[in-house]
């Protein structure tokens, strides 16, 4: 269709080393580790972040992964033309022409990005009641007293 783009973009696979000096992390023992580290997002929702920094006028929409080596992951993202009369004047699509579409990848709002922050429907996903983990403990742990009158 008129106004998308598929974009194919390769990530380096592997967890992350922390990047300190020798290896001398400082504090507690729990910190020590260097190099069995893993990065908290998921390699898709990295290289959606990328492909949107990228191509900065396109909205990203999703993404879903096509292949992968022993050196990278291969994902093709799926970009919108937010100011292409096919997805303006289209009822079903026109939602991500709004201001507040830009850079959904970035805030985790996509599906791979949504993963990592714990968001979704069900009993499953009860400690992100109300938007975020820390919204949802926040509420949980504040006393709400009536005020005098």
């Amino acid at each position: 269709k008129q106004g998308f783009v598929i974009y194919r973009i390769r990530v380096r696979r592997g967890g992350r080393k922390r990047p300190v000096c020798k290896g001398q992390t400082y504090g507690k023992p729990k910190t020590h580790g260097v190099n069995e580290v893993k990065f908290e997002r998921n390699l898709q929702s990295v290289a959606e972040e990328r492909v949107g920094r990228k191509c900065g006028s396109l909205r990203v929409l999703n993404s879903y992964w096509v292949g992968e080596d022993s050196t990278f992951k291969y994902f093709e993202i799926i970009l919108v033309d937010p100011f292409h009369k096919a997805i303006r004047r289209d009822p079903d699509t026109q939602w991500i022409c709004k201001p507040t579409m830009k850079h959904r990848e970035m805030r985790g709002l996509t599906s791979a990005g949504k993963k990592s922050r714990g968001v979704g429907k069900g009993h499953r996903y009860a400690a992100t009641k109300g938007g975020s983990r820390q919204k949802c403990w926040k509420r949980r742990n504040a006393t709400s007293l009536r005020r005098k009158r």
